[in-house]
């Protein structure tokens, strides 16, 4: 019997970082979405070939997905904000430059606000909007068997030089999705990044466990194991692709698919990417205590609810803490109840605080985030935000709470509250792609007061300085700062940041500490910044000191 080849298809994932800056990815971050859509291709008979952008530097990936496109049947990739949309297009733009009637389709979150921008391309015959797993599998059918996609819930594509937009398809539970095909990863090229003795200072790299030793290199990966958010924030495109709904895989098929993988590959930490991991408390802890039973020793850290940890039971935090969470991804959001009323979540007071304090107690450092700048937000919570992070901090010492300026996002209640105060977004992709580092740099200009973003940068300042981040020692200057962040000074503060700024200079130019000394890391969601970043950052620090 004569064996006729597999149909191809090629899958890209986006770089997430622009490394032409001199910056890396940590490489812990797994292409789950492609992994994912591709289980149902390849029950249905296909090959799958997924080339990974973040493995290669410059050009080179997108030379592998072109390359790879010769006889592809479909060619697929994804679009976040941030430098995946412009990758993604650069790359896309490399493959039709070789094979221009290859068929190609896009989906993820940006790509579901901005199905539009994507079509006017001219690259893609379709668009995924919202969950991909099920649309992929429909799209690929009829793609290949040349049926028309007019019917097809959950895309948007071109006819006639229209874009047409069909309806969503509904969201689907976990047990209508197939298990993710691990095997099309060759984990080794993830493995062997990480295990640099230098790691620590990725872009995007969570700190090291507590039990591994400061700063010392581990193996990660990421992973999912819910689709969606019930959360109706106003700040956030989550409601408007997933619709609130929220969909989650089962603890015990977690734990199996965790526990496989792990006698595959012997990880150490697992990163969750769910959009909110803690909605259930008895998923939550039953899979606790199913880490504990199981004797498999890992760390994970994973996005849960500031009033998800105050309505869990003090016991299934404490199973949280044994079975290896060392770190709790928390959006704070504002400091003021009237903010947060608009924004949509039911935190209220010191809420936040409290959260952190639960976590503090058990171990647990909580990376707190909150935002100011959202459109039309008043002075007052803006500091009362400021404040709130700045009492966070000294309540709960391991937490690394952060304040971040408000970037308007498609898709959202805000997005369109902030086009008509006079936001104006970008319009094309490679825009779209620069405004990923948020935290760094405002992407509404002149939308905070001077004076508020000098008080945000006094804090970020001195909190870089306490935690030992700026100089990688807890020295004169960290145990001053720490005074200054317990009496919340910030305008006597501001002059010991200049003096403090003068000694930076002087000791990298005569003791060679250019690499160690900063004026500011995020301390909740990188540890440390490098290359571009570390200039924007001392940039920003220089303009929050003068006057």
């Amino acid at each position: 019997m004569i064996q006729t080849a597999k149909k191809k298809i090629v899958l890209y994932q986006p770089k997430q970082v622009d490394d032409s800056l001199g910056v890396e990815s940590s490489k812990d971050m797994l292409p789950l979405e492609l992994l994912t859509i591709s289980a149902f291709p390849l029950q249905d008979g296909y090959e799958i070939k997924i080339v990974d952008g973040s493995l290669y530097g410059g050009t080179e990936g997108h030379k592998r997905f072109a390359e790879e496109s010769d006889g592809a049947m479909l060619v697929a990739t994804t679009a976040i904000l941030g430098y995946m949309v412009t990758d993604s297009w650069l790359a896309m733009q490399a493959v039709k430059a070789r094979n221009p009637r290859v068929p190609a389709v896009i989906g993820g979150w940006f790509a579901s606000v901005k199905p539009d921008l994507m079509l006017e391309t001219g690259l893609y015959e379709a668009v995924v909007i919202g969950q991909g797993e099920l649309i992929f599998r429909d799209l690929v059918r009829a793609i290949d068997s040349g049926e028309p996609l007019d019917d097809l819930e959950g895309i948007a594509f071109k006819r006639d030089g229209q874009i047409v937009k069909n309806p969503r398809r509904s969201v689907a539970g976990w047990d209508e999705i197939p298990g993710v095909p691990w095997h099309l990863l060759d984990h080794r090229p993830y493995r062997d990044h990480q295990m640099r003795a230098d790691s620590a200072k990725d872009v995007l790299r969570m700190p090291t466990p507590p039990w591994i030793g400061q700063r010392k290199p581990y193996f990660g990966i990421t992973y999912f194991s819910s689709y969606g958010c019930p959360e109706p924030c106003g700040f956030c495109c989550s409601p408007e692709i997933s619709m609130r709904r929220w969909k989650c895989m089962p603890a015990d098929r977690m734990l199996d698919d965790i526990q496989e993988l792990h006698d595959r590959w012997g990880f150490d930490v697992i990163r969750f990417h769910d959009a909110n991991f803690g909605v259930m408390q008895k998923r939550v802890r039953e899979f606790s205590q199913g880490l504990i039973d199981s004797g498999l020793q890992i760390g994970w850290n994973a996005f849960i609810e500031t009033h998800s940890i105050l309505k869990y039971k003090s016991e299934t935090l404490d199973l949280m803490a044994e079975s290896g969470m060392y770190i709790a991804e928390i959006g704070a959001e504002a400091g003021m109840d009237e903010m947060m009323k608009r924004i949509g979540k039911p935190i209220k007071g010191d809420d936040n605080i409290a959260a952190a304090v639960e976590m503090d107690r058990r171990g647990i450092q909580a990376s707190v985030t909150y935002i100011i700048g959202y459109p039309g937000e008043s002075e007052e919570s803006m500091m009362m935000t400021i404040e709130q992070c700045r009492r966070l901090h000294n309540a709960a010492p391991l937490a690394r709470p952060t304040v971040w300026p408000y970037r308007p996002i498609p898709g959202t209640v805000m997005w369109d509250e902030a086009i008509e105060l006079g936001y104006q977004g970008p319009t094309t992709i490679p825009q779209w792609g620069s405004i990923g580092e948020y935290h760094l740099e405002e992407t509404w200009p002149g939308n905070i007061p001077p004076q508020i973003a000098r008080a945000r940068m006094m804090y970020q300042h001195h909190a870089t300085l306490s935690y030992g981040l700026a100089r990688g020692r807890v020295g004169w200057w960290e145990r001053r700062a720490q005074r200054r962040l317990e009496d919340g000074s910030y305008k006597r503060a501001r002059l010991e940041a200049k003096a403090f700024g003068i000694y930076a200079r002087f000791e990298r130019r005569f003791f060679g500490g250019a690499e160690t000394v900063r004026s500011w890391v995020d301390p909740g969601h990188k540890t440390g910044s490098s290359g571009n970043e570390a200039s924007k950052a001392r940039s920003a620090m220089t303009d929050a000191t003068r006057g």
